[in-house]
């Protein structure tokens, strides 16, 4: 009697149809209808290869913050697929904090950043960190407007607080790295991008900085 041939797993199908046909709508449906985030979890940390990318492919495009802690250690997985694919998805999450009001504003806050709006940006982050100062993109982007109105060390403390919030906001440690070379203190710069390394070792423009502050000092 001959052996079955081995069967694919149907999240690697489901993902290998969304690379053949590059429609997200139909790969989220069909994720949805079989898999629980949770589900997706588990398979994101401990799946085989192709499960793994599927996995955290499927997580940016359906999760929310909650699942920040899944992608953030994906961004350090062996494969460099699931890496690129959980820092696109991570980024994406990051802007799902909070209830519809708090993220209708972060997206708006991207936007004005977006179009150098920064003061109007620093306002409005103001006034979501006031009244919701757990949601660590406003900080984050509070920061980012910061920065462009030369506030350094203020911007260099917004950042700070991301991190303290979320541990995984590799951003904002680049973010405070830029901040702490304007301020001319290369030593916390490079220990803020070497922070940023081990959450993201994907970040290659970040290598080459930490190569140059390395020599440097």
């Amino acid at each position: 009697m001959s052996e079955e041939p081995n069967r694919i797993p149907l999240l690697d199908q489901l993902y290998q149809d969304f690379l053949n046909n590059e429609n997200s709508a139909s790969f989220v449906r069909a994720v949805s209808r079989h898999y629980t985030v949770g589900t997706l979890a588990r398979l994101a940390r401990f799946g085989a290869r192709v499960s793994r990318r599927a996995a955290v492919l499927a997580i940016g495009m359906v999760g929310d913050y909650q699942d920040n802690q899944v992608l953030g250690r994906a961004l350090c997985d062996g494969d460099r697929a699931v890496r690129l694919l959980s820092d696109n998805g991570i980024r994406a999450l990051w802007f799902r904090c909070g209830n519809a009001h708090h993220r209708k504003e972060l997206q708006l806050l991207a936007r004005l950043n977006n179009n150098l709006d920064f003061n109007e940006a620093v306002r409005r982050a103001t006034d979501l960190i006031e009244s919701a100062p757990w949601i660590p993109e406003a900080w984050n982007q509070r920061g980012f407007a910061l920065f462009h109105l030369k506030q350094y060390d203020a911007s260099a403390d917004d950042h700070h607080q991301t991190l303290e919030i979320n541990p995984y906001h590799f951003v904002a440690a680049v973010a405070m790295g830029h901040c702490y070379l304007e301020m001319t203190d290369p030593a916390n710069a490079l220990e803020s991008f070497r922070r940023a390394l081990r959450l993201n070792p994907g970040l290659e423009g970040v290598r080459a900085q930490v190569e140059y502050l390395e020599r440097s000092l």
